[in-house]
């Protein structure tokens, strides 16, 4: 409230009444004149030091907290004292035209150009001084304390605007930190004092500047930082035998959620920072907020996200499907937790399940459906590949038929890199899985089916971070199957912003391609993710390699040919080219040969048949033909 600015409403009342008098005087500077102009516009003092004091109340002057000001709180401050000026103005001029006494003491026209200046120069100097007296109070206040024994001595990595901010949390507490300066990539910031601290060079300064100044850590305040700026920095600190901090990331720092308390150790995710993602949300919000949005895998990585980040578009409620009783449970009891607001519909279930899927789509008819349950084990599902059919491929179908019949509008699949060229079950399911989508995609205009295809995203479960991790905690070694094997990976939030986007640009048919960046060896992964566990590669952890496992490629392909990808409206997503379409007959009747396979747990064909499938899907003419039990039942069936 504004009385706890009491003191600056006083100090203002001083400098208003001061400014009266003083503007008659530098205008009307004539000995003769101006005791009788004195006498004549005495009167007029009150209510014009009241009119420009409510213009500065009316302004929020005295609810905002001057010691912290800003180059963004010298605006308002100047538009106020515009408006008081002009209502100064307004006021003398209707005291002038309905009271004869002024009507031949107009005041001059130079008093409200000097009545506005003299106003900004006392008012905005009073709060600058108060941010100055603050800053030399709070720093002889924290000078004076008690010397901190385990205060640490560190060098910020970026002088922009979070290492500024960190630093002047650094120079307000001082409690855990002292500030020795910064180092900054533009050459031209070197020799500037930054809050009182020295810019001491660019980034290749930074190994001299630890050894000169006995820093003890390192903090990288550049938000936005690629992964190679941070890795390369890693890299100098460890060499130096000093540990490194990092801000978080673009969005906490626009939340103004920068301090010392988001100051965190460097983690895997900076080393392989991308750019933020930006959505277009009007796109995003015309077809989800509220409609009623179906999540089937929804207590898995990017279902859960997928779930966080729709509720943020106020859907009319969620359909949580899942299988994993426990996983449904968790995502429930935190999307209460974050969205109260949101009706939420748990539901256990299986996708394979045709009476069940049928009959939650018929009961909540849900609008969209984003489909991301799926088995993606590739060696596991080597091992158990008639499960993946009857999942990845019998229940997608089972659900996206059932979409087409209770007249859902979107549905969006989930793929993988791994289904381009597919060399093993998990991949070739998803492929085909990708073709009864598009098969469906052409047979109705009801439902607009679009499949997403992206590669590996950290931290999920079952992928190779998580693995790395507990075999470095272990205490290794650090299994990898081959040197030179690479994948493409992504955040799991920034996957599940480009699948909603790509899922609102989709009309019909299409797979859109997310881009993945550059892939990533294995081994440099492993090697990250060791030292910044505070290890040394091949002293205190080993790395061994152990063979390409069943169904494991060397390397993850986005497109055949990635020259062919069709750009979209955002700059991240990509529409891959449409193949020739397989045949429905015939379409089905590989569906019916690969469920019988399964059925029979028969392997070994089941995974050979597949790959034929898929792998000539692009030239449906020279298709392999049904097998001799299909075959019999089309002619038994006529």
């Amino acid at each position: 409230m504004w009385y706890r600015n009491r003191y600056l409403f006083i100090l203002d009342t001083a400098i208003c009444l001061l400014i009266f008098p003083l503007v008659l005087f530098l205008r009307l500077d004539r000995p003769d004149i101006l005791p009788h102009a004195w006498n004549d516009f005495l009167p007029l003092i009150i209510p014009i030091v009241f009119l420009k004091l409510l213009v500065f109340t009316l302004f929020g002057f005295y609810r905002r907290a001057w010691y912290y000001l800003s180059l963004s709180d010298l605006f308002p401050l100047f538009y106020a004292v515009i408006v008081a000026s002009f209502a100064v103005a307004l006021f003398t001029l209707i005291i002038n035209n309905t009271i004869p006494t002024y009507a031949s003491n107009w005041f001059p026209r130079s008093y409200f150009i000097l009545d506005g200046l003299l106003s900004l120069i006392f008012i905005g100097g009073s709060r600058v001084m108060v941010r100055v007296v603050f800053e030399r109070t709070d720093s002889e206040r924290t000078a004076n304390r008690p010397t901190n024994a385990g205060r640490k001595r560190v060098i910020i990595v970026g002088a922009g605007d979070a290492g500024i901010i960190v630093a002047r949390e650094i120079l307000r507490s001082r409690r855990q930190y002292e500030l020795a300066g910064f180092v900054d990539y533009n050459e031209r910031k070197k020799g500037q004092r930054i809050l009182g601290r020295p810019v001491l060079g660019v980034h290749a300064y930074l190994p001299e500047a630890i050894r000169r100044y006995r820093v003890d850590e390192v903090i990288i305040a550049i938000p936005n930082a690629p992964g190679t700026v941070v890795r390369r920095v890693l890299e100098m600190c460890k060499a130096e035998g000093i540990p490194t901090k990092t801000v978080p990331g673009v969005n906490e720092l626009i939340e103004g959620r920068v301090s010392l308390k988001e100051v965190r150790d460097v983690q895997i995710t900076d080393l392989l920072r991308r750019v933020q993602v930006m959505q277009d949300t009007e796109a995003i919000a015309s077809f989800l907020s509220g409609a009623t949005v179906m999540i089937t895998g929804a207590g898995g990585s990017i279902g859960s996200e997928l779930c966080r980040k729709i509720a943020a578009f106020s859907p009319s409620r969620l359909v949580l499907f899942g299988r994993g009783e426990n996983s449904i449970f968790t995502i429930e009891q935190e999307m209460r937790r974050l969205f109260p607001h949101i009706p939420l519909i748990p539901v256990i279930g299986d996708i394979r399940d045709t009476l069940k899927v049928d009959w939650v789509i018929g009961q909540y008819q849900p609008e969209v459906i984003f489909h991301t349950a799926a088995h993606k084990h590739v060696p596991l599902m080597e091992q158990n590949a008639e499960e993946v059919i009857n999942v990845n491929v019998l229940g997608t179908k089972n659900l996206a038929e059932a979409a087409v019949r209770h007249g859902v509008k979107r549905f969006v699949a989930i793929s993988t890199d791994k289904a381009v060229n597919p060399v093993n079950v998990m991949g070739g399911s998803k492929r085909l899985a990708e073709l009864i989508i598009q098969d469906l995609a052409r047979s109705n205009t009801s439902t607009s089916f679009v499949a997403v295809r992206f590669g590996n995203v950290l931290g999920s479960r079952g992928s190779v971070v998580p693995l790395l991790k507990e075999q470095i905690a272990q205490g290794g070694p650090v299994t990898i199957t081959h040197p030179d094997i690479t994948r493409y990976f992504m955040t799991i939030p920034e996957a599940a912003s480009l699948v909603i986007q790509a899922g609102a640009m989709g009309e019909g048919g299409e797979i859109f391609v997310l881009d993945m960046g550059e892939p990533v060896k294995i081994v440099d992964l492993a090697k990250d993710l060791i030292r910044l566990s505070g290890f040394e590669v091949g002293e205190d952890i080993a790395i061994e390699f152990t063979g390409l496992r069943p169904g494991e490629k060397m390397y993850e392909e986005l497109l055949t040919h990635r020259e062919t990808l069709g750009h979209t409206r955002h700059q991240k997503i990509f529409v891959a080219p449409p193949s020739e379409p397989i045949p429905h007959n015939r379409l089905e009747l590989y569906l019916q040969e690969l469920e019988d396979l399964a059925r029979r747990f028969d392997r070994v064909t089941l995974r050979k048949r597949l790959l034929e499938i898929v792998g000539q899907a692009d030239a449906p003419a020279q298709l392999p033909s049904p097998s001799p039990v299909s075959h019999e039942r089309e002619t038994e069936n006529g």
